[in-house]
């Protein structure tokens, strides 16, 4: 393993608050396809309260926002939120949205049985370990209302990226300078114990393609 999992999460960070910096906008402004699956969800489970991790600079946070729910965008790039935060202000919905610089390696500093719906793309697939993983789940868990829906994204073990570039142990590669942790189907069913697992859905997204699983779960009533 090169180094060990704190480093490379540090560094990763750094990598992170260095490429929006240099890239402002990288993903552009439209929204993307798990986040308007998700926002139908939410829609019709009747959420207000979305907390999105990982939300980058934006673009789903904001489309979110957009489509009238109140949004707590959390991501450890302050730079990214930065972006964030204009983008709200010109498009006349900053009241609907709140910003948190926060590293998912540490407790969320949000109440207990807060917030209706989460959503995380690609979040849970950064250079997190295993252990890790499983804890931000548990916070999501503990922030969500009873019948709360959580809705992540992660690239899977069937992903061409998977098993190449520098192998950083527990299913994590890097690859230009960004690990991911490529998810094996039992850790998807693992992160589901104690909830209700309504769908996993196979789909690729950019170019390569990436391959993921787009995975929704409700926390029992």
């Amino acid at each position: 393993m090169a180094g060990d999992g704190h480093d490379l999460a540090d560094s990763q960070q750094a990598h992170w608050q260095s490429t929006y910096s240099a890239h402002p906008g990288m993903y552009g402004e439209a929204p993307s396809g798990p986040a308007r699956h998700a926002a139908s969800i939410f829609r019709k489970a009747d959420a207000r309260d979305v907390l999105e991790l990982g939300a980058g600079h934006g673009r789903d946070a904001l489309y979110f926002a957009s489509e009238g729910f109140s949004v707590h965008a959390a991501d450890f790039s302050a730079t990214g939120l930065e972006q964030l935060r204009e983008a709200a202000l010109t498009r006349g919905i900053a009241g609907q949205v709140t910003t948190l610089v926060h590293d998912v390696r540490e407790p969320l500093p949000l109440p207990d049985d807060s917030v209706d719906a989460v959503f995380a793309h690609m979040l849970l697939c950064m250079a997190l370990s295993t252990q890790e993983i499983r804890a931000v789940v548990d916070e999501v868990g503990r922030v969500l209302r009873p019948g709360g829906t959580f809705v992540y994204t992660v690239r899977h073990t069937g992903d061409a990226h998977y098993e190449t570039g520098i192998a950083h142990g527990d299913d994590i590669w890097e690859q230009g300078g960004f690990a991911v942790h490529f998810f094996p189907r039992d850790l998807v069913d693992a992160l589901a114990d104690g909830w209700v697992l309504e769908a996993v859905h196979p789909f690729e997204e950019g170019e390569l393609p990436r391959r993921l699983w787009r995975v929704t779960q409700t926390r029992p009533a």
